[in-house]
C-alpha cells in the first residue's frame, strides 16, 4: 500500500454508431472509472476548478498534483512544500493556486508553470485556504504552535500588481485565544466577500467581517468536529460533513438548518450534486481497521441520498471523486 489511489469516474456517452454499440443494442450513458495514480500518502483535498476541466489533488506526500479532468493525465505537480499540504484552492479564471501546508506557510502559484509567486510564513500549521471573490485577497486558517494562537489571515494579493510588493504580514488577523480550546477546521469566503464563513473541531459554524474580523453570527452545527463544508455552484446552500455521522444541510442567508443526512459512521466529506437533487456522502473507518475489514462492512462506499426526503438511494464502492486508504476522505462533483 505505498501509493493511494486517487479513482474518478465520468460519464460516457456511447457512439451509436460504433460497432460494439450496434452488436450491444444499447446506446444508454456509460460509466468509466479513471484511476489517478501518483501520490504516495493519503489524499488531503480534491477540488475541480469552476470550468470543471482541471483537477486538483494534494496530500500527506507534501506534492500537490495537477489533472486533466476528461482523461485522468498527469499535467504536473507544484514541489516546494516540505510537510503535509492540508488544502488547496484555485482562483476563477484557474492563473493561480494557492496551498496550505503543515509546514506553516501558504505558497501562492502559477497554475500553468507551477512556479511559486510568493511565500507566505505563518505562525502555526496552516489547515485550510480559501480565495476571495475577484481573487484579489485570500484566507487562511493555522493550528496554535507553542505560545502563538491559532488564527485566521487574510492577504491582499492583486493579481495586477507585482507580486514583489505583496506584504508577509496579514491584512487582517482573528485571534483564537487558546482558552477557547478551538481550531478552525475550514474556510469559506461568501458571495461578494459579505462574510467568512468557518467551521471548528467544536461541531459550531462562525461568520466573520472580512474587513474588522467581527464576528457577525455562531451556530451550534455538530456535536463534534466538523470535517469539510461544500457549497452549490450559486452559493445559496452548504453542506457540512462531521464526525458525528452526519452531514446537515444549510441555508446560507440566515444560516437556517434545512436537512440532515445519517450514517452509521463518520461523515468525511459531503457534496451537493450540480445536475440532480441528490446529496453524495463519503467517510469510513480509519486506516488501521482496513486491513480486517471489507469495503462493505467499512462503509467506504460514497452513498447516495435525495436531497429533499433525505432518504438514502443508493451506494457505489467507487465514488465519483474518492481517495482510499481504509476511507474515502474527499468527494466532489
Amino acid at each position: 500500500l505505498k501509493s493511494r489511489s486517487l479513482c474518478a469516474r465520468h460519464c460516457r456517452k456511447e457512439n451509436p454508431a460504433s460497432k460494439f454499440s450496434q452488436r450491444a443494442g444499447n446506446n444508454r450513458d456509460t460509466m468509466r472509472p479513471i484511476l489517478l495514480k501518483g501520490h504516495e500518502r493519503s489524499i488531503t483535498r480534491v477540488k475541480y476548478n469552476y470550468d470543471g476541466d482541471l483537477l486538483f489533488t494534494c496530500s500527506k506526500d507534501a506534492i500537490p498534483c495537477l489533472w486533466f479532468a476528461e482523461t485522468g493525465e498527469r499535467i504536473g505537480t507544484y514541489n516546494g512544500h516540505q510537510g503535509t499540504v492540508w488544502d488547496l484552492d484555485v482562483n476563477r479564471f484557474s492563473t493561480r493556486v494557492i496551498t496550505a501546508s503543515a509546514d506553516a506557510t501558504v505558497k501562492l502559484w502559477k497554475t500553468n508553470t507551477g512556479e511559486i509567486i510568493r511565500d507566505f510564513p505563518h505562525r502555526g500549521p496552516v489547515r485550510g485556504v480559501a480565495w476571495a471573490d475577484g481573487s484579489a485577497m485570500f484566507a487562511s486558517i493555522s493550528d496554535p504552535f507553542v505560545e502563538y494562537e491559532a488564527r485566521i489571515s487574510i492577504y491582499d494579493v492583486p493579481e495586477d500588481e507585482d507580486p514583489d510588493s505583496y506584504s508577509d504580514e496579514p491584512r487582517l488577523e482573528i485571534p483564537f485565544p487558546k482558552e477557547m480550546g478551538v481550531k478552525a477546521t475550514n474556510v469559506v469566503f461568501l458571495n461578494c466577500n459579505e462574510a467568512l464563513l468557518v467551521t471548528f473541531d467544536d461541531g459550531s459554524i462562525r461568520l466573520y467581517d472580512p474587513t474588522d474580523g467581527t464576528e457577525l453570527e455562531e451556530i451550534q452545527a455538530h456535536e463534534k468536529k466538523i470535517n469539510a463544508i461544500s457549497f452549490n455552484r450559486q452559493k445559496t446552500m452548504f453542506i457540512t460533513s462531521s464526525m458525528d455521522t452526519t452531514a446537515k444541510l444549510y441555508d446560507v442567508v440566515d444560516l437556517e438548518h434545512i436537512k440532515t443526512y445519517k450514517t452509521s459512521n463518520p461523515v468525511n466529506a459531503a457534496v451537493i450534486s450540480p445536475t440532480k437533487d441528490h446529496i453524495l456522502l463519503g467517510g469510513g473507518q480509519d486506516a488501521m481497521s482496513v486491513t480486517t475489514t471489507s469495503g462493505k462492512q467499512g462503509k467506504f462506499e460514497t452513498r447516495f441520498f435525495e436531497l429533499v426526503y433525505e432518504n438514502e438511494f443508493g451506494s457505489v464502492k467507487v465514488s465519483p471523486v474518492a481517495i482510499y486508504y481504509g476511507r474515502i476522505a474527499a468527494v466532489v462533483c
